[in-house]
């Protein structure tokens, strides 16, 4: 829960909500917080239980916590600082897909790794994740399961205006602005129309790539990175935009596709990692990043997507993915773990 607007933080806030609402009797449930600045669990009758800097170098589980459930590979707390059960979830080895150097890959895999051996259970948040888990740690295959992300079903407040409301019809995406989102290909739809693009989320240097771009296409009035934004911003977007845009190129999962569908909204994504997995046939897909082949890629999918009537279907695909199911799933792996002896 460290850094709001991003992926992780989302994933941490969704479960962790999803899991009070479907647990029982069974577990007694702990929530470990950064700093005493979270409030995203308050009166939900859990303890919380806030880190501090030396947690990093040990932890004495004076609280008897039979089960860790680790949220993300490279969390705060390292298991190896923990006694009790160990559950690690892994959202992605983005490394293997990035200009990554060998050297630094092989670093990366080495703290993986030993994440990896010192817990009993392991979870990848897609097919495309566990192949990639396995790949490099094959030796622990009896040990991992596939348990995908739900997705939030927002809901636009009545009236709520976003801090930058676009002046034409736009298109929308989100995520940091980094070059693994690929975001600078995305200004190659704007040719031969009238229309904007709102890119949202944390931004780098990587945005002058994307404002070269648009110079290229003589578009640079009508693109706007609007840096982070709230809830309700996000929502608004996706409730307005004219089709949601995605080209990354290194997903473990991708949780704004599915958030995009929940509007019924045509939704155009790459073929890279875990996208068409979870896109499935509910998307659009670019086959290259040539500028005129996503131009008509776009167009064609937008004529299918209105001919088609195409929003039902879409909705249909995003609502199998709720945290209702992903927490019900991880409530069942926390029984099985702690039963295992």
């Amino acid at each position: 829960m460290r850094y709001p607007n991003t992926g992780l933080y989302y994933f941490g806030k969704s479960l962790g909500k999803a899991l009070i609402e479907e647990n029982d009797p069974r577990f007694n449930l702990n929530y470990f917080l950064y700093d005493t600045a979270t409030t995203e669990f308050d009166g939900d009758g859990v303890k919380k239980i806030y880190l501090e800097k030396y947690h990093k170098l040990f932890f004495f589980n004076r609280h008897r916590i039979k089960l860790f459930h680790f949220t993300d590979q490279f969390s705060r707390l390292s298991p190896k600082k923990v006694s009790g059960k160990k559950i690690l979830t892994i959202h992605d080895i983005n490394q293997k897909h990035e200009n990554t150097s060998a050297k630094a890959l092989k670093h990366y895999l080495g703290k993986l790794g030993d994440r990896i051996y010192s817990c009993d259970r392991i979870v990848a948040i897609s097919n495309f994740a566990a192949s990639d888990i396995l790949g490099y740690f094959p030796d622990v295959a009896d040990r991992l399961s596939v348990i995908y992300n739900g997705a939030d079903k927002l809901e636009l407040k009545s009236g709520h205006e976003p801090a930058y409301e676009p002046q034409k019809p736009f298109l929308f995406t989100i995520g940091i602005v980094a070059a693994k989102k690929n975001f600078h290909v995305l200004p190659a739809l704007l040719a031969n129309n009238d229309l904007e693009l709102i890119i949202s989320g944390i931004t780098s240097p990587y945005q002058d790539t994307i404002m070269e771009e648009a110079k290229k296409y003589g578009c640079v009035d009508r693109v706007k990175l609007t840096g982070p934004v709230s809830d309700d911003d996000k929502t608004w977007y996706y409730k307005n935009c004219e089709a949601f845009v995605f080209p990354s190129i290194a997903e473990g999962f991708g949780l704004p596709v599915i958030e995009a569908m929940h509007f019924g909204k045509p939704v155009f994504i790459s073929t890279r990692t875990s996208l068409p997995e979870i896109g499935g046939d509910a998307a659009y897909y670019f086959n290259s990043f040539d500028g005129e082949d996503m131009q008509q890629v776009f167009q064609n999918g937008m004529q299918h997507f209105n001919e088609h009537n195409m929003a039902a279907k879409v909705m249909a695909h995003a609502s199998k993915y709720n945290w209702g199911n992903t927490a019900r799933q991880y409530l069942q792996l926390y029984q099985d773990c702690i039963n295992d002896r």
